[in-house]
C-alpha cells in the first residue's frame, strides 16, 4: 500500500513529510472498526479540518475573482463547488477512491463508489495536507483540483433544475428521464439513466440510486448543450 500512496502523492503533486497523515486521511471508519483500531485513527477528524480549510480557501478565491456578485450569489456558487457530488467528482479525477482503506463489508457493498465516502476522503486529504504542509500547500491542492473548471462545476448544485430552466427557455419543453439499466447485486445496485428532449437523448449518467443517476445524466446533458453537442 505504501507504494500506492507514493503513486497518489505523485498524482496530487504533494509529498508528505509525515506519511501517517496520508494514511489517516485515507482510512475509513469501517476499516478502523474491522481492525480493532482507535476511532481517532479514521479520517473523520481530518475531514472536519479539511472542510474548514476548503471553505476558507474557496471563499477567499471566489471573493477575489468574482468582484461584482452579491454575498448570496457567492454563497450559492461556493456551495456548488464544494457539495458532495462535486468533491466526489474532483476526487475521482485524481483517482483518490482507489487508495481508500475500507472495511471488507463496506467494500463488498460498493462503498468505494459512494459519493459520500469519496468526497469525505477528499476533504480529509485537504486536512492532512494542511496539517503537514500548511495553508499554502492546501491552497495549492484546492486551486488545482477543486476550484478548476468553475463554469462547468456551477452545474453540480442542482443540475436537474438548471436543465429544466434551459430547455424551457430554449425549446419550451421539459426534459424526460428514464432508468435504462441496473447492475450489481440487490444490496449494491448501480443504475443508469438517460435524459431526453423531444425523443433526443441529451445525456446519460450512472449512480448508486436512481436519483443520483438522473442527476449525473442531467449534468452531462448540460455540458453537452453548453458545448453544442
Amino acid at each position: 500500500m505504501e507504494n500506492n500512496w507514493r503513486e497518489l502523492q505523485g498524482k496530487i503533486g504533494y509529498h508528505f513529510k509525515d506519511a501517517a497523515l496520508l494514511k489517516q486521511a485515507l482510512t475509513h471508519s469501517s476499516y478502523v472498526n474491522e481492525n480493532d483500531m482507535s476511532k481517532a485513527e479514521c479520517n473523520e477528524r481530518l475531514e472536519f479540518l479539511g472542510d474548514a480549510v476548503l471553505e476558507l480557501v474557496s471563499s477567499e478565491y471566489l471573493f477575489n475573482v468574482y468582484k461584482d456578485i452579491s454575498e448570496g450569489e457567492l454563497t450559492k456558487l461556493r456551495a456548488s463547488l464544494v457539495c458532495e457530488p462535486a468533491l466526489a467528482f474532483d476526487a475521482r479525477a485524481v483517482g483518490i477512491q482507489e487508495y481508500i482503506l475500507l472495511g471488507k463489508g463496506e467494500e463488498q457493498t460498493g462503498g468505494r463508489e459512494r459519493d459520500s465516502i469519496t468526497s469525505d476522503a477528499c476533504e480529509a486529504l485537504i486536512g492532512a495536507i494542511y496539517t503537514d504542509g500548511g495553508l499554502e500547500a492546501a491552497k495549492k491542492f484546492i486551486l488545482k483540483f477543486v476550484l478548476n473548471d468553475i463554469e462547468n462545476k456551477k452545474l453540480f448544485s442542482d443540475s436537474k433544475t438548471a436543465l429544466q430552466e434551459i430547455t424551457q427557455q430554449r425549446f419550451e419543453a421539459a426534459p424526460e428521464y428514464e432508468i435504462t439499466g441496473e447492475s450489481g447485486p440487490s444490496h449494491c445496485k448501480t443504475f443508469t439513466a438517460q435524459v431526453s428532449l423531444n425523443g433526443i437523448v441529451l445525456g446519460t449518467g450512472t449512480g448508486k440510486t436512481k436519483k443520483k443517476a438522473e442527476q449525473q445524466a442531467s449534468y452531462n446533458a448540460l455540458l453537452n448543450l453548453k458545448n453544442g453537442r
